[in-house]
């Protein structure tokens, strides 16, 4: 699996050039650099419309990881997020024609204080009730797939957690999405990385990746990448975005838990933080 998708993205980056040069006549831009540094799955550049108007044009690769980032910023509106222009959909990839944000600087250079604020600002102003017919994919399904690959990742003896904690841990990372007293559209990629300085509004959600479901699962990438009061005290961090969030204080602790357990194969200080959270 791991070396088809490999392919898949080498085969698509190739074909980059290609594409660009497509959509740039097709959108009538003018269209600058990448900025740098660029990412794996996504080519970002300024681009100037024939009317002198700056955005941004994003290229992606359409795989199952990143699909629906369209819809979700045409459902937001621009509420927390930057608004979306235009897209295009080429075989195993996307064009986006989007608002550029200015300074454009990552919330990531903030205090994590300030960051805290923030993401929990965005989040409220995300979670809306998606509308009927919607094209977005369960969180049980993006779950349950993890939990399989977590699985397999035990098997292949890359785990260095108790097997009873990482069954506890994937028991509740598949059980937690079933049990959520609401749905929402969620982000799941909202980290602070991922939120930039505007003019529109001080900071905007970019590279979303929408799912609908407990919306108490979607601060954990913050959370995750918090380190060193991850490192140091878990629980508290938890209980503070709880509070920020109206979240039940329990809950995001045991979904923390879980998804320390599933990303604990390949992020191993991520095990001494389940051990912590573990239930008692």
């Amino acid at each position: 699996m791991e070396a088809a998708k490999r392919e898949g993205r080498e085969a698509w980056l190739a074909a980059v050039p290609t594409i660009v040069s497509d959509l740039a006549e097709r959108w009538s831009l003018t269209v600058g650099p990448p900025f740098q540094p660029g990412g794996q799955t996504a080519w970002v550049a300024p681009a100037r419309d024939a009317a002198g108007n700056d955005m941004v044009m994003k290229v992606g690769w359409q795989h199952p990881e990143a699909l629906h980032e369209a819809q979700g910023l045409r459902a937001w509106a621009g509420q927390g997020a930057v608004r979306l222009y235009a897209a295009e959909e080429l075989d195993d990839t996307v064009g986006l024609l989007l608002e550029i944000c200015r300074p454009g600087t990552a919330l990531a250079s903030r205090p994590e204080a300030e960051q805290d604020l923030v993401v929990s600002d965005i989040l409220r102003r995300l979670w809306s009730v998606p509308t009927p017919g919607h094209p977005f994919r369960a969180l049980q399904i993006m779950c349950d797939q993890w939990a399989d690959e977590f699985e397999m990742k035990v098997a292949a003896g890359r785990s260095r957690l108790d097997h009873g904690l990482a069954r506890e841990g994937m028991s509740l990372f598949r059980s937690l999405p079933a049990t959520a007293d609401r749905e929402v559209l969620l982000c799941t990629d909202l980290h602070a990385h991922n939120v930039l300085a505007a003019e529109r509004e001080p900071w905007l959600l970019v590279d979303p990746k929408p799912y609908v479901g407990d919306p108490t699962y979607d601060p954990l990438q913050h959370l995750l990448n918090c380190e060193q009061r991850l490192r140091s005290d878990p629980r508290g961090l938890a209980t503070s975005l709880a509070d920020l969030l109206d979240l039940d204080r329990e809950r995001l602790v045991l979904w923390l838990f879980a998804r320390c357990v599933q990303e604990s194969p390949d992020w191993p200080v991520l095990a001494d933080v389940a051990l912590h959270l573990a239930p008692r």
